[in-house]
């Protein structure tokens, strides 16, 4: 008896077969095996289209089943994560009317921004525990004004997992935390917010009825089945975004506990049982995957736009030839604080938690005759754990206790010098497990279809596989920060 998770990431899509008996890992495929494109028609802009999402779905679950070496009768249920935020747009015959809109597209900042002003900071914080800000909802208002022959046609609004869910089953669903990350969700009342929906002008029945995270979502059509080498009638039990089902997939489902992910984009998550925001809304609050009618269990996120992108990035520039495995071990060669070599990380579109402004990247403090290529890998992924450092202490004043960071070993965690200089400056434990979110997408439909009983008996394959305790003499990389925050300071970010 197996159970199949896919992610649908920004740069591939991942798929894994769970046994589900033993909780281990039998398979993990992805597709493509390079980066899928992000199409940037215009500075700020990120755009995917969602039918490339669907042919590298099909793709890897073919490979995964294959790789598995099963029979799909015995993939018993299906659970998707999904990149969040982005706006799908679909007519009543289900085709894409544009390319979608990602979580990284900035034009609709001003959108967002006014109607923070116009509906009320009180209001909006207090109702939807963030801005309006650079969410779905905002996005979909921009394609109203600028694209209104496209809106016009529009039947449902769709995140992509909702999108990937639809393709498979043929429903047209959404869940309560999908709805909070697009900004569409009440969390005082409980409902959609319906008075976002006035504010831009929508219709209500463009958004999908809502399912439970955990449960019956629908089931493999005839022609998805024609098309993946699913059995037709395979049930799909779980869809949570990325980052909720991140720390999903690490058992971060209660107050205090932290999870960590450092792929395209870096997030920490910490879990809370308080309705509570930022008055700035630099991080954001969103429903969990547990949150019930009688157990509140909110997901506050801070994220970096700039994480796995920019290593990407340096690779391209200065380590072409390289592994990023060759790129770490460069890194370690270097002391701590890259002698003095400075990154902001911030070159992949408008980061929330600096209150929306595009600074694009920076390179500080280079001097030609002491940098070299592995001062810029270093420093690289020092300015991405200052960049979350940053965030943490934004997290503190909220009330989160951060002592223990659990991630997946994979993207940046694989890197030793990253995690240890995650682990110092924050002087967090760092706990890496032998998982990652297409995993944790399987362990959900598990769940989801009734085959584990609880959360507990769905973990009893996870392992933790590595521990990097904070080291206590860091005055270099104390101050390495220090310098790293005056400069982020002097773009004028803070």
């Amino acid at each position: 008896m197996y159970l199949l998770g896919l992610d649908i990431g920004t740069s591939s899509i991942k798929a894994a077969i769970l046994d589900a008996e033993t909780g281990i890992c039998s398979a993990s495929c992805q597709s493509p095996e390079t980066e899928m494109e992000i199409l940037a028609p215009k500075s700020g802009w990120a755009e995917q289209n969602p039918y490339i999402w669907w042919k590298h779905a099909r793709l890897a679950i073919t490979a995964v089943i294959r790789e598995a070496g099963i029979k799909p009768v015995d993939i018993k249920a299906i659970g998707i994560s999904y990149q969040m935020h982005g706006l799908v747009c679909v007519d009543k015959d289900m085709n894409i009317l544009r390319n979608a809109i990602i979580w990284c597209d900035s034009r609709a900042v001003e959108i967002g921004n006014a109607a923070f002003t116009e509906i009320g900071n009180e209001k909006c914080l207090s109702h939807l525990l963030n801005s309006p800000g650079n969410f779905t909802a905002s996005k979909l208002r921009w394609v109203k004004e600028n694209e209104p022959g496209i809106y016009n046609r529009i039947y449902k609004v769709l995140l992509p997992g909702d999108f990937i869910v639809e393709k498979l089953t043929g429903e047209l669903k959404t869940t309560e935390s999908g709805l909070s990350e697009g900004i569409f969700w009440d969390f005082k009342n409980r409902e959609p917010a319906d008075f976002i929906l006035e504010h831009y002008g929508f219709a209500k029945n463009l958004l999908p009825e809502t399912s439970p995270t955990f449960g019956f979502q629908g089931s493999v059509t005839a022609k998805a089945a024609g098309m993946t080498g699913l059995k037709q009638g395979t049930p799909v039990c779980y869809r949570a975004g990325d980052q909720p089902n991140n720390a999903f997939s690490l058992n971060v489902l209660e107050p205090g506990e932290i999870a960590a992910t450092a792929g395209t984009s870096g997030v920490l998550c910490g879990i809370s049982d308080q309705v509570k925001y930022d008055l700035q809304s630099r991080v954001n609050t969103f429903v969990h995957v547990n949150n019930s009618k009688t157990k509140t269990r909110n997901c506050i996120l801070f994220c970096v736009n700039g994480t796995g992108i920019l290593n990407s990035w340096i690779k391209k520039i200065a380590g072409e030839n390289m592994s990023y495995a060759q790129m770490n071990e460069m890194a370690a060669m270097v002391n701590p604080g890259s002698d003095g070599l400075l990154m902001l990380p911030f070159g992949n579109g408008a980061e929330r938690f600096l209150e929306n402004p595009e600074t694009g990247c920076s390179i500080n403090n280079l001097n030609f005759n002491i940098h070299g290529k592995a001062h810029l890998f270093r420093a690289v992924q020092e300015g991405i754990v200052f960049a979350f450092f940053y965030g943490m202490k934004i997290m503190q004043n909220m009330g989160i206790v951060i002592k223990v960071i659990k991630a997946g070993k994979a993207n940046m965690f694989l890197s030793p010098v990253f995690c240890k200089t995650l682990a110092d400056i924050s002087g967090a434990t760092i706990e890496l497990y032998n998982t990652d979110g297409a995993q944790g997408a399987a362990r959900g439909a598990g769940v989801g279809a009734g085959i584990y009983k609880d959360f507990t008996t769905a973990f009893a394959g996870l392992k933790k596989v590595e521990t990097i305790a904070p080291s206590i003499d860091i005055q270099n990389l104390k101050q390495a920060y220090q310098a790293w925050e005056k400069e982020l300071g002097k773009s004028g970010s803070v």
